[in-house]
């Protein structure tokens, strides 16, 4: 699949004009315990976020799975989806 011009622009002008948190560089290159961790932390120093706390930690670790789409080693899927176990139990949303 090629990815056009038109989409990657789409793409960073949505990341730059919504009211996403910012995240810290590279974050999901780490455990999911770090992931969740810093997810959680990220929310909670964010003036932009909608609905709780917890959806907009969630929304984003969910958001970068699906932009990630088939190009996601599975390995790295598994990681991204414990990391959604761990943020819940940060939230006690078990």
């Amino acid at each position: 699949m090629v990815t056009s011009k038109k989409n990657k622009k789409w793409v960073a002008h949505v990341q730059e004009t919504s009211n996403a948190m910012d995240l810290p560089e590279g974050i999901f290159t780490h455990s999911s315990k770090k992931i969740a961790q810093e997810l959680k932390e990220a929310v909670y120093a964010s003036s932009r976020t909608k609905g709780t706390k917890f959806q907009s930690a969630m929304s984003m670790l969910n958001y970068y799975i699906n932009r990630a789409g088939v190009h996601l080693k599975e390995e790295d899927k598994q990681r991204l989806e414990q990391a959604k176990i761990e943020l819940r139990k940060l939230f006690n949303k078990e």
